[in-house]
C-alpha cells in the first residue's frame, strides 16, 4: 500500500511543481501558503503541535497558537514552492539572501579550522547551506533522505546541484544507504559540515530541550572533541515573505577539559532554542521532538 500512496504523492507534487514554476516564484510562494494553511490548520492533527508549543510557551493563549501555526504552515508551504526555484536562489541576481556575521565566515576560511554548522528547520533551511557553498566554504551537508523513493531521488538532485555536491545522508533503517564512508572522507580532509540537530532521532544523547529531555544527535560535539571542530551556530528567517536574512553566529565556546557530549549538546540546543523564541512562526512544530 506504501508504494501506491508514494506514487500518487509524487504525481501530485510533480503536478504542483509544475504549476509552481508556471506562475513565478513569488505568486507560487503565496498559492502555496494559501494550499498549506488551509489543508495544514483544517486537515491535519493539531494535538501534536499544540502539545509542542506547551513546552515552548507554557503561557501561550489558544489565539497565539493559532497565529504561529498559521505562519508555520504558510512559512511549509512557500518553503515547499521554492524547491523549484533553487537555482534562482543560487545565482541570487536579485539578491535574496542577506547575511549578518559574514565577517565570522571570513575567518573560518582564513583560519583553516574545520567547522561544524548546526541549526535547525527554520524558514526555508534548504538556502543555508546553499550559501556556505556559495561562499567556497568546501561544506559537505548531512541530510535525512524522504521515505517516498519515487520522490527521493529529485531532491537529491536538486540538492548536489544547487545546494552543496558533498551530501552525506543519514541512515534510515530499511530504507535509505548508510552515509558513513561520506562521512568519514569528510573528516579526513576537514571539510566543512553542516548539520540539522532539530530534529527526534532514535539514537544520542537525551539533553535537555525546552526543559524536557530530547534525544539530540552528538555529532556536533564529536567533531569537536574527537577532531578539533569548532561549532558555529546558524540561522536563517524569512523577511517580507519572498526574502531571508541567515544570520552566522559566533562559534560556541568549548573547554575540552570540562566539556564532553552532554554539556556541548546542552549548549547548542540553548541556541536552538534562543532562535525558535524569536521566530517561532518559522519553526516546524510537527516533529515529534521528545519521542522516547
Amino acid at each position: 500500500m506504501k508504494i501506491i500512496k508514494y506514487f500518487f504523492e509524487f504525481i501530485i507534487i510533480i503536478f504542483l511543481f509544475f504549476v509552481f514554476k508556471l506562475l513565478g516564484r513569488k505568486l507560487s510562494s503565496d498559492l502555496a501558503c494559501l494550499i498549506s494553511n488551509y489543508v495544514g490548520f483544517n486537515f491535519r492533527s493539531k494535538k501534536r503541535i499544540s502539545t509542542n508549543f506547551k513546552k515552548a510557551f507554557p503561557r501561550l493563549s489558544k489565539e497565539e497558537e493559532n497565529k504561529y501555526t498559521r505562519e508555520m504552515w504558510c512559512n511549509f508551504g512557500r518553503t515547499f514552492a521554492e524547491y523549484v526555484y533553487l537555482k534562482e536562489f543560487r545565482e541570487n541576481k536579485k539578491n535574496h539572501i542577506v547575511i549578518n556575521g559574514s565577517e565570522i565566515l571570513d575567518l573560518i576560511k582564513s583560519s583553516n579550522v574545520p567547522t561544524v554548522f548546526v541549526s535547525g528547520h527554520f524558514a526555508n533551511f534548504e538556502l543555508m547551506a546553499m550559501e556556505l557553498d556559495r561562499k567556497n566554504l568546501n561544506i559537505a551537508a548531512i541530510y535525512r533522505p524522504l521515505n517516498n523513493f519515487f520522490l527521493n531521488p529529485l531532491m537529491e538532485y536538486w540538492r548536489k546541484k544547487y545546494i552543496c555536491n558533498f551530501q552525506i545522508p543519514k541512515k534510515i533503517p530499511g530504507k535509505s544507504a548508510d552515509g558513513t564512508r561520506q562521512f568519514i572522507k569528510a573528516i579526513q580532509i576537514q571539510t566543512n559540515i553542516a548539520v540539522m540537530v532539530d530534529q527526534s532521532i532514535t539514537q544520542g544523547k537525551r539533553i535537555d530541550f525546552f526543559g524536557e529531555k530530547a534525544f539530540t544527535t552528538s555529532i556536533p560535539s564529536q567533531l569537536a572533541l574527537k577532531y578539533n571542530y569548532q561549532i558555529v551556530p546558524i540561522a536563517i528567517r524569512r523577511v517580507k515573505k519572498y526574502e531571508f536574512t541567515m544570520d552566522i553566529f559566533n562559534p560556541i565556546s568549548i573547554d575540552k577539559k570540562k566539556d564532553d557530549e552532554l554539556s556541548i549538546g546542552k549548549k547548542i540546543n540553548e541556541k536552538i532554542e534562543e532562535i525558535i523564541l524569536k521566530n517561532p512562526g518559522q519553526w516546524i512544530w510537527t516533529h515529534n521532538r521528545w519521542k522516547v
